[in-house]
């Protein structure tokens, strides 16, 4: 599976509440070469719960998608990662199992991260899912559980035993959540540990830092979390950045802003309840621009898409008019 990520280096990382598909559409345009859905629970799935069959929903530009799913029962993770396939057909490019994520409502229950705790269940769980598929199957985790207790290079050789065609690592131990700097030394060791094609993600927010990490890792591709955060742009500068060198410009206020009211556009055409996720996207969209505390308290009082534009367009109108003044200064 060497050639795996040969034309899909560049991913658009799982995020809870963030990689929605109307996220993953605006993230393709600007050159995500891969993209994954919110984590999905099997039980859910299994359970026919709406709100979790919603989370499959795919973009229209979305060709090529990963599904990471997540939970801690070997047969109906299998079961439920057969019916995707069975379901989504061409469009569906892997399954991928979450064993990497640290917050506590996922790990008290013993999916997540917490499945690196107990390498045992983590293969059984592993080997149910490679066998019901017929797709490849990877694994997302972490450097390991408990801080300065490295286990990802043991955890990936077991992921590759079990069946796994590819794994992901993210740089930080569970107990870190997000906090501190990603090790970007333990996903070269990860990569030296097996044979499968390795997926290097954490810090990586520019073009530079992208470049960086392939150097520093050797990594087969690279997954973008929060970098991408209010800034689908990012995939771009990086496409740019590794072809070229070249740093481009950043957009304009006015350019984020635009993207902004459309992304909210979208959320509302799509989503039923938007509110709470389109608040969460105008807090980053506004991030670094003069006046940005104004916006976001005003977003807590935004309650139709028309609020949401006036803000944007308020707040690009005033950045350009700091420019302005700047420039004249």
């Amino acid at each position: 599976m060497a050639s795996l990520f040969d034309a899909k280096k560049l991913i658009l990382a799982p995020q809870a509440g963030v990689t929605d598909h109307v996220f993953r559409q605006l993230c393709i345009e600007q050159g995500a070469q891969l993209t994954y859905t919110e984590m999905v629970s099997a039980k859910a799935l299994s359970y026919g719960n709406a709100k979790t069959q919603g989370l499959l929903s795919l973009a229209p530009n979305e060709t090529s998608v990963v599904v990471q799913i997540f939970g801690h029962e070997p047969q109906t993770m299998a079961q439920e990662a057969q019916m995707l396939e069975e379901r989504l057909g061409d469009t569906i490019f892997a399954i991928d199992i979450n064993m990497g994520c640290p917050a506590k409502k996922i790990s008290s229950k013993g999916d997540g991260a917490a499945l690196m705790k107990d390498p045992d269940l983590a293969f059984a769980i592993i080997k149910a899912v490679s066998s019901a598929v017929s797709i490849p199957v990877t694994v997302k985790f972490r450097r390991g559980f408990e801080l300065d207790h490295e286990t990802a290079p043991e955890f990936a050789q077991l992921a590759e035993q079990a069946g796994a065609s590819a794994v992901a690592v993210h740089g930080r131990y569970a107990q870190q959540f997000y906090r501190g700097s990603a090790c970007w030394d333990v996903i070269a060791r990860v990569k030296e540990a097996v044979s499968i094609p390795v997926v290097g993600n954490g810090d990586v927010v520019d073009g530079p830092s992208a470049k960086a990490l392939f150097d520093q890792t050797s990594c087969d591709a690279i997954m973008i979390g929060r970098g991408a955060q209010g800034n689908p742009w990012i995939f771009r500068e990086i496409q740019t950045y590794l072809a070229t060198g070249e740093i481009i410009s950043r957009p304009t206020p006015r350019e984020k802003m635009d993207m902004a009211i459309r992304h909210a556009y979208l959320l509302r055409e799509h989503e039923g309840n938007y509110l709470a996720r389109m608040r969460k996207h105008a807090m980053w969209y506004v991030a670094g621009l003069p006046g940005a505390s104004v916006y976001r308290r005003a977003f807590n009082d935004a309650v139709t898409f028309e609020d949401f534009k006036q803000i944007f367009n308020e707040a690009a109108n005033y950045a350009e008019k700091v420019q302005e003044s700047i420039q004249e200064s």
